[in-house]
């Protein structure tokens, strides 16, 4: 027994992997597209993908023009203290700006 599995071991070993390798194809040869690489049309006959889009641009326009306003008011927070210790506010206040920047990027990234 043990004789025939060495002898059968690197066929099979070949045959596995080969098997594993060979792309998935449906008839005709033609690769089948991904879901998410399909776009889908709205009613409206718009692109389902550039409306998200077009959202998400709308959304980022919205989040920069805060994200400048949360600056300013950091930046007028941190002028006007004349000691080296900050408040709690001013501290929450880059906490806030930090987590308003991850969100944008996040919604850049995708």
């Amino acid at each position: 027994m043990m004789l025939w599995f060495r002898r059968w071991a690197p066929v099979l070993s070949l045959a596995a992997v080969s098997a594993l390798a060979l792309p998935n194809e449906q008839a005709g040869g033609r690769h089948r597209v991904p879901e998410e690489e399909q776009d889908v049309t709205l009613p409206s006959g718009k692109s389902q993908r550039d409306e998200i889009l077009k959202a998400e641009r709308e959304q980022n326009l919205k989040d920069a023009a805060q994200l400048v306003e949360m600056a300013e008011q950091l930046k007028a927070d941190l002028e006007k203290n004349d000691r080296f210790v900050l408040s709690m506010a001013t501290i929450k206040k880059t906490d806030d700006i930090e987590k308003l920047v991850k969100k944008i990027r996040s919604r850049l990234r995708h």
